[in-house]
């Protein structure tokens, strides 16, 4: 299980985010819903250590031997832009992730990218690099993975290819966690097993409940106030 709380966020004087709880249990997907502007991506970032780390705890437990242990979890993070190095070789990029040229391609043959390894950035579609990110990010073995819209600006069959892959690659894996940030609600329905809204100014968790205890006529009010 991993425990996030944050005491609260103000930005030039403006306070973003009030003190919120958000707990993931192993291997969840945890689906964070919102208008845009509620401070969603914001809440990655700190949850990712990317900016005001000294407003955010992160607490993680993992049993060993029937016990529960304090444990900090590899995070992986996949953002809306791929964020490929553009002079390097999509392999390029992944080997200074994980040096083993193998076990990198071994991931982009799941995504179906093998033949484009030694292809630069510029010369794949967005959707190709966004699988590439996807790479990125397993890489890592994350035992948490954080993804803010990566579906976001997709026509509509990529966006399905790439939800089927987050969904199998990361959705379907036994001990994997995930907190899968979008406004879309089809996503939201197809992907996650407990569902947060945030909302109200600054935001807040207004509703939070396993997926099956709301219907998309209820998430579609919530996401109204």
């Amino acid at each position: 299980m991993f425990e996030f709380h944050v005491e609260g966020l103000t930005l030039s004087q403006r306070q973003i985010l009030s003190a919120l709880n958000i707990k993931i249990n192993s291997g969840e997907t945890h689906c964070l819903l919102g208008p845009s502007g509620s401070g969603k991506t914001t809440l990655l970032n700190l949850m990712a250590g990317l900016e005001q780390e000294n407003v955010v705890t992160i607490k993680g437990e993992v049993k060993k031997d029937n016990y529960w242990s304090p444990h900090k979890p590899e995070i992986g993070y996949l953002f809306q832009q791929p964020r490929l190095l553009p002079w390097r070789t999509i392999m390029q990029n992944l080997l200074l992730v994980e040096p083993d040229k193998e076990v990198v391609l071994k991931l982009l043959h799941e995504v179906k990218l093998q033949d484009y390894a030694d292809y630069y950035p510029s010369k794949i579609s967005l959707g190709m690099a966004r699988r590439v990110a996807l790479v990125r990010c397993l890489l890592l073995e994350p035992e948490l993975v954080l993804m803010d819209e990566p579906l976001t600006s997709l026509d509509l069959p990529t966006a399905r290819e790439m939800r089927g892959l987050i969904k199998r690659l990361v959705c379907d894996h036994p001990t994997r966690s995930m907190l899968y940030v979008t406004h879309d609600l089809d996503e939201a329905l197809e992907l996650s097993d407990r569902v947060s809204v945030l909302g109200h100014t600054p935001a807040q968790v207004i509703y939070n409940s396993r997926i099956d205890d709301i219907s998309r006529n209820e998430l579609e009010a919530l996401l109204k106030h």
